[in-house]
């Protein structure tokens, strides 16, 4: 299982991580991936000024935005969901 980890602190909510949280669970359920991601929200994690920050297993994405949340489930998540273990 994959955990995805959006940033849901005061800084990140404000440029849109509700709307990118929204977008995921979308994408999720779409994709028919709900065994396979676990999507959480975690207060600030120390990247503030760069935009919203996403964790996708161990990798650290910042400045994802709402606009660029669909682009970036399928051009980093899906991915990263679909290497072998």
């Amino acid at each position: 299982m994959v955990t995805i980890t959006i940033c849901v602190g005061s800084s990140c909510y404000v440029r849109g991580s509700d709307k990118i949280a929204e977008t995921f669970e979308r994408l999720i359920q779409k994709e028919s991936m709900a065994a396979k991601v676990e999507l959480r929200g975690s207060f600030c994690m120390e990247h503030c000024s760069m935009g919203v920050t996403v964790q996708v297993g161990d990798r650290v994405y910042r400045q994802v935005s709402p606009d660029s949340a669909e682009r970036f489930f399928y051009d980093e998540v899906m991915p990263y969901v679909k290497q072998p273990a």
